[in-house]
């Protein structure tokens, strides 16, 4: 058995947050520039040059690369051979975004009373258990812009897989303009309502480019991509042929009376990140 201090993870945590604040996942940087290069719309190619600038500039003074500076959701592979040793991890985890936080703005706050807890915490934590000896953390600051253009469904089955791609769609052409486009969009398909959800948003830590390893679910993110590009919203929604970045697709299976359906919208700016802790390799300093 592997023993890993939860500060060990947290410190981890609490590094990588500084970074991400003031960068974007280089997949998302790569992806901007070549939309940069393929856009027609001259309004829609000066956006995306100012995304691009901005997003250097970020990097080169260390200032985040949107005023957003989001809500922290970490997901946590906890291999089954790992033994957590020292403070709760949830409590761990906040005091990293705690410190991660003191030079950006804290956006969280209660919902009923409105009253900012000044920190940004609590973090979102999602942990499961998985084979090995390893912790995988990952790592996304959400920005809210985005987030309340998400949508869940549950779908008669009866409505079948047309209605669900045509409110993927749907959601997009609404949002229109209000999440920074070019979006990314994370999909959930089956499971329950927060199954759905879950996957919709862990489906954001995919490289934009990177192939479904499903080959019925690589076809279908290609069809929507391609619907998603039509509909000429544009960078910041100035019109033009690049709408959408990248649609990422997780699904699970379902009761056969439902066909939940969760669409998770994410702006141009990915400030995602993954870290692996390998606990053999890392032995004795895993330990605080």
């Amino acid at each position: 058995m592997i023993k890993i201090d939860t500060q060990y993870i947290a410190e981890k945590i609490r590094i990588e947050i500084d970074k991400i604040s003031c960068e974007v996942e280089p997949s998302c940087r790569a992806a901007l520039r070549e939309a940069f290069e393929k856009e027609q719309s001259k309004a829609a190619k000066f956006a995306l040059s100012v995304m691009n600038e901005n997003i250097d500039l970020a990097i080169a003074e260390h200032k985040p690369v949107c005023q957003d500076t989001g809500m922290a959701v970490v997901f946590l592979e906890i291999g089954n051979e790992v033994i957590l040793t020292g403070k709760l991890l949830q409590h761990a985890i906040d005091e990293a975004v705690k410190d991660a936080y003191v030079t950006l703005r804290k956006s969280v706050l209660d919902p009923v009373t409105r009253i900012n807890t000044n920190t940004n915490t609590p973090a979102v934590v999602h942990t499961s258990i998985v084979e090995g000896k390893n912790v995988k953390i990952q790592i996304m600051l959400k920005g809210f812009g985005s987030e309340n253009m998400s949508k869940v469904y549950l779908l008669n089955p009866a409505q079948g897989l047309e209605e669900a791609k045509r409110l993927i769609v749907d959601t997009v052409a609404v949002a229109g303009s209000n999440p920074c486009p070019p979006v990314i969009l994370g999909v959930g398909l089956g499971g329950t309502l927060e199954k759905a959800s879950l996957m919709s948003k862990h489906a954001l830590f995919r490289k934009i480019g990177s192939k479904n390893p499903t080959p019925h679910l690589d076809d279908l993110e290609k069809e929507l991509l391609a619907k998603i590009n039509s509909l000429g919203i544009g960078a910041q929604g100035f019109c033009g042929k690049v709408s959408a970045l990248g649609v990422f697709i997780e699904s699970y299976p379902t009761h056969i009376s439902s066909l939940p359906v969760a669409i998770n919208v994410l702006c141009h700016c990915s400030r995602a990140s993954e870290i692996i802790i390998d606990g053999e390799k890392e032995g004795e300093i895993c330990q605080i």
